[in-house]
């Protein structure tokens, strides 16, 4: 059975992924795979653009989006007459098979069919089953991927990665056979800065605790630049103290429950002279 795997921490964004998709199945049918892929209003291969925190603190994620040619997919519960699963495991909905696909559209809980008006029919990604069928090894997203972010294979010689990777929507119970490696989780970024002295604090120690539980998660040190980044966190709230020789504790929360957070100046200021 294949499986496609997918390492967040190796995407470049280049987007070849998704115009070699576009190159393969637009202004042509492979039929009985699947009938032409239009030119605009549906990517059976999309990649999503997420651009997290603010300058200066800034992480771009790259995460793309295909069928996941699901075990238990709801795409052929909703038309088992026009949807199947091959022996490798690739999901294909039959371009001549009879079906509604406004029905078939709204079954799949990740986007990944679209409807074709002008044809009346439902769409979405074949694995490119054509080629794999003409003896190819790999669809051509995965062809294109010029980091090798985006592979292929057979279940089994993937098991360690799949073993830690993650899938899309797990609470849907699809069994999807997309695995994402990498995928990142919040972070706190700031820049640490004596404004006074009109410049920034280096190596002053940023501890961060969990709130609900007061549990310690990260201790860092500011760089030469000041900066901190404090990752892979948990969507939780969170009490950062920052902390060096002759300055005042600074302390701060942060909530990460929904976004990520940076701080382009966290002000230490010197404790007072003594009079």
């Amino acid at each position: 059975m294949k499986v496609f795997v997918f390492d967040l921490d190796a995407c470049n964004g280049c987007h070849n992924c998704q115009v070699a998709c576009k190159d393969e199945h637009c202004a042509t049918n492979w039929l009985p795979y699947a009938e032409e892929q239009p030119d605009t209003g549906q990517f059976w291969c999309k990649v999503d653009e997420e651009v997290c925190g603010r300058v200066p603190h800034v992480r771009v994620n790259y995460l793309p989006h295909l069928c996941n040619h699901c075990d238990n997919a709801p795409c052929i519960v909703a038309a088992p007459e026009a949807v199947y699963k091959r022996e490798d495991g690739i999901v294909i909905i039959d371009p001549r098979a009879a079906h509604d696909p406004e029905a078939l559209v709204a079954s799949c809980p990740y986007g990944a069919i679209f409807w074709n008006k002008e044809l009346g029919i439902a769409q979405k990604c074949t694995g490119c089953a054509h080629l794999l069928d003409d003896g190819w090894a790999e669809p051509r997203c995965v062809d294109s991927c010029c980091t090798g972010a985006l592979r292929f294979g057979n279940e089994e010689d993937f098991a360690e990665e799949i073993a830690r990777a993650e899938v899309l929507i797990p609470e849907a119970g699809t069994a999807p056979r997309v695995y994402y490696l990498n995928k990142p989780k919040r972070f706190i970024a700031a820049t640490i800065v004596d404004i006074e002295a009109d410049e920034v604090v280096e190596d002053a120690m940023v501890t961060l605790q969990r709130i609900i539980d007061d549990e310690v998660v990260a201790e860092v040190r500011t760089d030469e630049l000041g900066d901190v980044w404090l990752e892979n966190l948990e969507p939780d709230r969170y009490r950062m103290r920052v902390s060096k020789e002759g300055y005042l504790d600074l302390h701060q929360e942060f909530d990460l429950s929904e976004k990520d957070r940076s701080v382009p100046e966290m002000r230490l200021y010197r404790v007072p002279a003594a009079v």
